[in-house]
């Protein structure tokens, strides 16, 4: 039976970027070494280095005033590195959900922390709107998607202040303009990759504005670096989940880019929506103008919440996995990344069409 992959990370990855993993476990680059046990100055592996920051930058249109960089840790050390790097004595941020949450507490370890707006009060479900950005902040931080509460921020905002975005879980699934932000960063395992890399952009007139002395490891300068050393190999930087990112980010630019892949996002969100707001017993969580393209959150309409357990059962004997929802919000999840197929979706919606006939 085909498995149809919806979990919300580590994700769904492209089948040719996980077959050139396989081959690169074998042999990297006919060196007659295994990618796991090459060393990161092997001249091929400097040269995939810098081919997946070319992709980035062409992906993306990053400016050339912008630094790209590969480091470890996942978002969540970033919580603290942004601060320690761009934070003089205070930064605003919009709380759409507990990782904004999260990078909000570790700034407050470097200065005033000041929460502009926040839809906690309706358990995130929506993302404030009308708020004030306060122009005595060193910068604003937002989380463009939710991958908990299904909700997203679709354009690209103006800021009177430095932009700070994690985009952990829908970067690469729209065009972005870079320009509009300071920096931006996130886990690659929602969408570029798999665990154990991630990316950091940031514009090079921001790095080391805080004037602290932070530690070597925390410290931006360390990683984007000059002449005498390489970009992001300072230490030795997570090969493997870098060399999948490369093969991942390439069949992005084999589809046709960002472009292509925004079209197939929207397409697979509007089918799965669409059948939510149909079927009798499911509804959405999340309000609809601020519905995620990544992760679809929905419940089980109040006179069937005693059939959701009889759901899940029923789904993954169809092959869904991974569709059960967050325990804050409950009901089932199904995050459709940039590799989930058009064809998983549709598998998914004639399971909840079948499940109606059953019981509705």
């Amino acid at each position: 039976m085909k498995k149809h992959n919806f979990n919300a990370g580590p994700c769904v990855l492209p089948k040719v970027a996980i077959d050139a993993a396989i081959e690169a476990i074998r042999d990297f680059d006919n060196t007659g070494i295994g990618i796991l046990e090459i060393s990161h100055r092997t001249p091929g592996w400097e040269r995939i280095m810098k081919e997946t920051a070319d992709l980035w930058r062409e992906l993306l249109n990053i400016p050339d005033n912008y630094e790209v960089m590969f480091l470890g840790g996942g978002a969540s050390t970033q919580f603290f590195t942004v601060p320690a790097n761009l934070m003089g004595k205070k930064a605003a941020f919009l709380q759409t959900g507990v990782w904004a949450k999260k990078a909000a507490k570790e700034a407050k370890l470097y200065g005033e922390v000041e929460i502009v707006a926040s839809s906690e009060d309706k358990n995130y479900s929506y993302v404030p709107k009308g708020y004030t950005i306060p122009k005595d902040a060193d910068y604003f931080h937002i989380t463009t998607n939710n991958t908990i509460y299904g909700t997203e921020i679709h354009e690209d905002i103006d800021s009177p202040v430095t932009l700070v975005a994690d985009m952990s879980s829908d970067i690469m699934s729209r065009p972005v303009d870079v320009k509009k932000y300071g920096l931006i960063y996130g886990g690659a395992q929602k969408n570029v990759g798999p665990a154990g890399v991630t990316f950091v952009i940031v514009r090079k007139d921001l790095i080391g504005t805080s004037g602290r002395e932070i530690p070597t490891m925390v410290n931006y300068n360390t990683h984007c670096g000059g002449e005498e050393r390489d970009k992001s190999m300072f230490n030795t930087p997570p090969v493997f989940s870098i060399f999948v990112m490369h093969e991942t980010l390439k069949w992005v630019k084999s589809i046709g880019g960002l472009e292509a892949m925004y079209k197939l996002n929207k397409e697979k969100a509007e089918l799965l929506y669409n059948e939510i707001d149909r079927n009798k017993m499911f509804k959405g969580t999340a309000a609809k103008e601020d519905r995620s393209l990544m992760n679809v959150c929905f419940v089980m309409n109040e006179e069937y919440k005693d059939k959701e357990a009889e759901f899940f059962k029923f789904a993954s004997e169809r092959g869904m996995v991974g569709i059960k929802g967050h325990r804050s919000v409950g009901g089932f999840r199904a995050s459709i990344y940039n590799a989930c197929p058009l064809e998983s979706v549709k598998a998914l919606v004639e399971t909840m069409k079948e499940f109606e006939s059953m019981h509705a």
